[in-house]
């Protein structure tokens, strides 16, 4: 589902030249959920973003679902991402002035789908993640567990093959932390979904798939 074949990612200003990825070779299996681990600083949320197409390889490839988008222009990748990948951050990422059902539908705002559909979809989202009660709640009316669960149903509404997390138990307490824990695999296990989470937790690392560690920039298992 993600290939990297090669990845070196290499930051430069004009006195620095800092190498983030060191010739990463990974392999991530469709419905396949896996964690990669490391330090602060070794290049995971590099990883992370160069998996998602925020960000560009210096040097090597990537394929995503048997496409090799390394020839596609912005618009392009643009329309990709929001096809193809769902993201989860540590810090939600929420709009503030926005309700809990608007947040969810944003992504689909670049698709050519009915209001009626986006608001369909919005409320499915929500109730798999056990939210459809708060739909018309404000993000500060909500706890650090229900945001980071608006903010699944935001990264799934559009039905992604991939999910892309970066700490999403980062910023939560044991107990919510295990329950988002409990929805990702749930969307692995009944659903398929391919996810890619970042984590220092070695605990919820060990219920996934498979773990990838990084150390300065290279993997190093």
């Amino acid at each position: 589902m993600i290939k990297l074949n090669n990845v070196n990612k290499i930051y430069r200003t004009k006195t620095v030249e800092t190498l983030a990825l060191n010739s990463i070779n990974l392999d991530v299996k469709e419905g396949e959920f896996l964690s990669v681990m490391g330090p602060s600083g070794c290049g995971k949320s590099t990883l992370l973003n160069i998996m998602g197409l925020i960000d560009e390889p210096s040097e090597g490839s990537v394929s995503i679902g048997g496409y090799s988008i390394d020839s596609y222009n912005g618009k392009a990748l643009a329309k990709f991402r929001n096809e193809h990948l769902g993201f989860i951050f540590q810090s939600f990422h929420l709009i503030n002035d926005l309700s809990v059902i608007d947040n969810v539908e944003l992504p689909l705002l670049y698709r050519k789908i009915s209001a009626k559909a986006r608001r369909q979809l919005a409320e499915e989202a929500l109730t798999k993640v056990g939210l459809k009660n708060r739909m018309k709640h404000f993000p500060s009316q909500l706890s650090g567990g229900q945001k980071q669960r608006v903010a699944i149903a935001r990264a799934i509404v559009g039905k992604p093959n991939i999910i892309l997390a970066d700490e999403p138990t980062g910023n939560l307490d044991s107990v919510m932390g295990n329950e988002i824990m409990d929805i990702l695999l749930g969307l692995n296990q009944e659903e398929k979904t391919t996810i890619v989470m970042v984590t220092h937790d070695e605990l919820m690392a060990k219920k996934t798939n498979r773990l990838v560690r990084l150390f300065d920039g290279s993997q190093v298992v």
